[in-house]
């Protein structure tokens, strides 16, 4: 009986800001106004951090460097190497061992250069190079003559870029939990900046390469952060709305980084109008509000309750008072050691893989988000290289996204998960292997195919991070997608390499990103499907979930609905005693006090909260 009672008062005290934003507004004109004037508008940085490098490091038609010839035109001296029909001559690597001044005066004809050469003459390695500005006018292989044995050097700059990703996502990540959202913003924005700073102001390539890396901290931190606190402060109804519009405005960052490197070419300047501009974004400082879930979960209840008495009046509503006096409550409530161990403890990685079904989620779950990791991001990169445009063909891969997440908005909701993500992810795995097949002077139809790809993929890397999120328990899920995002994340270190295997065979890359997507996809086709189904709360409850998978399950492709009394995870209800850390964070997927442990996803966008009703910034890596 006193258990009871002690269970009763804790769930009595317990302060949920989900309970109360319906009532002061899920998503009302405080929310509007710092949606659309800061939180979505301070998500643009990431894709200029994390792509503007592909123009920096632009190859030039080059050919070896001939003093000798300086009296001659640039032209002139071009031909000499392009109609070469020796290999190392024509790639720009080797030149003819001879003394043009002397080849010059014993011939008449001066003025066609290529018609003196004997494909015969001795070869040597070229020490220095001319390059063809007239299309990119500076890059750092101009700068750094970084072709022939060092063309390696701009793929190994892009994998540093990637490297500092994870790195970034889980120092920002303890920041974002210790110091708060909106701290954290403004020091990674900072960092961002600097590491552009630093980058325009290389004197050599690894000067250059460590200041990707320090860019490479920031992405995606600067595009999470603000995307979290734009999360919190909303309803649950709206959630799926906020990860579908901060989409969109990762696709404007892509987008306007099209135009920019469009009309400013000098890898330079490229840097400094790629970062500087966001400086702008310090001015935030007096706008940005630290997130009130976070305040809470901290203790901080003043501040808190300062926010959201401010979001109440500016909204037109009032703040309870019954939920003011909670907070009250809870300020002069102190903690017993035995609360704060309970809320430190909780299961650890190796409960993903303890037990078979669990651990068949996990690998297939990991798998597929490296999968989508690394076929969306090789896409992204690999766009420029195709079409007879890199400006107008990066464009187009960035254009598609916005009606991708559009249909794949759509769909999850009738179709469901599964089913979608593997179509989604076959479909651009077909699409790059036909590739293979087309003609070297295919490149419309190429590019076309390319699109496609980059649409179904695009769809597929929205499915990938709810599905997950709502196969793994809740009492795993922020340690489960935190650990296969960040195992996928690593991923992203390969995937410039694999596209360097494209300057010898252009269509050589996509082979590789469409066999791995079609796997990615078909082997999905495993996962249980989540839409209409109860959601697993506890770890017990995640084993048991699609234990029973069968072929039928497999082939059905548009999921019913299951009866109330079908799912044997009733009973498993009835025999688990639900804790109140997993009552807390069961809001977050619908369920309320006294409902079953499992419950029905509330929006296509479901997103995991910790127990103290937060979002942790590394599940969104």
């Amino acid at each position: 009986m006193d258990n009871s009672d002690s269970e009763k008062n804790k769930k009595t005290n317990e302060v949920n800001l989900d309970e109360v934003l319906p009532i002061i507004g899920e998503f009302g004109r405080y929310q509007k106004l710092l949606l659309w004037l800061v939180c979505l508008p301070a998500c643009i940085p990431c894709g200029f951090g994390a792509f503007n490098q592909l123009f920096m490091s632009d190859v030039p038609p080059h050919w070896c460097s001939e003093p000798q010839l300086y009296n001659f035109t640039a032209e002139q001296r071009k031909r000499i190497y392009e109609q070469s029909n020796v290999t190392q001559v024509k790639n720009g690597c080797m030149r003819y061992a001879v003394n043009w001044t002397e080849v010059l005066v014993s011939s008449e004809a001066h003025e066609n250069l290529e018609q003196l050469v004997n494909e015969s003459w001795p070869l040597e390695k070229c020490n220095s190079w001319e390059y063809d500005t007239s299309f990119v006018q500076s890059s750092i292989v101009i700068d750094f003559d970084l072709v022939c044995e060092h063309d390696i050097y701009p793929t190994v700059g892009l994998a540093a870029l990637n490297l500092g990703g994870p790195i970034g996502v889980y120092f920002f990540g303890v920041l974002n939990d210790r110091i708060g959202r909106r701290k954290s913003y403004f020091l990674c924005l900072a960092t961002l900046i600097v590491g552009s700073l630093l980058t325009a102001s290389a004197m050599n390539f690894w000067w250059w390469a460590i200041s990707r890396v320090i860019v490479g901290l920031t992405i995606p931190a600067v595009y999470q952060i603000p995307f979290i606190i734009s999360l919190e402060l909303v309803g649950p109804n709206y959630r799926s709305f906020i990860t579908v519009m901060t989409c969109m405005f990762y696709t404007l960052g892509l987008v306007l980084l099209s135009g920019v490197t469009y009309y400013v070419r000098n890898w330079v300047y490229l840097a400094l109008a790629t970062s500087t501009p966001f400086t702008l974004y310090f001015i935030y400082w007096w706008f940005l509000p630290e997130s009130p879930r976070w305040l809470l979960a901290k203790g901080r209840i003043e501040e808190a309750l300062k926010i959201l008495e401010t979001l109440a009046r500016i909204n037109g509503t009032v703040l309870p008072d019954s939920f003011k006096q909670k907070l009250k409550q809870k300020m002069m409530m102190q903690r017993t050691l035995s609360e704060e161990k309970r809320l430190k403890e909780g299961p650890g990685v190796l409960a993903l893989c303890r037990t078979p079904n669990m651990r068949l989620k996990t690998i297939l779950i990991t798998f597929n988000w490296f999968a989508n990791d690394m076929v969306y991001i090789g896409l992204s990169y690999y766009g420029p290289s195709l079409g007879q445009n890199q400006y107008l063909s990066f464009l187009l891969s960035s254009v598609v996204e916005v009606p991708s997440c559009l249909v794949c908005w759509l769909l999850m909701d009738r179709w469901g998960r599964r089913w979608p993500l593997c179509l989604a992810m076959t479909l651009s795995g077909i699409s790059c292997i036909i590739t293979v097949t087309l003609p070297p002077d295919a490149v419309i139809t190429t590019l076309v195919l390319f699109l496609f790809s980059k649409f179904t993929i695009s769809a597929s890397f929205l499915i990938i991070y709810p599905f997950a999120g709502e196969l793994y328990p809740t009492q795993l899920r922020g340690i489960g997608i935190g650990t296969s995002a960040y195992i996928a994340g690593l991923g992203l270190v390969l995937i410039p390499f694999i596209n360097y295997l494209g300057r010898e065979n252009l269509v050589l890359p996509l082979l590789i990103m469409g066999i791995l997507s079609v796997i990615g996809g078909i082997t999905g086709l495993r996962l249980p499907e989540t839409l209409h189904y109860k959601l697993p709360q506890s770890v017990e409850e995640g084993e048991e979930f699609g234990k029973n998978w069968t072929m039928a399950d497999c082939i059905t492709c548009v999921p019913k609905r299951p009866s109330e009394h079908s799912s044997s995870y009733e009973d498993l209800t009835e025999k688990l005693e639900m804790s109140p850390t997993t009552e807390t964070t069961a809001f977050a997927t619908g369920s309320g006090g006294g409902r079953s442990k499992f419950t029905r996803q509330q929006s296509t966008m479901e997103t995991p909260l910790d127990s103290s009703g937060v979002v942790k910034m590394t599940c969104w890596f």
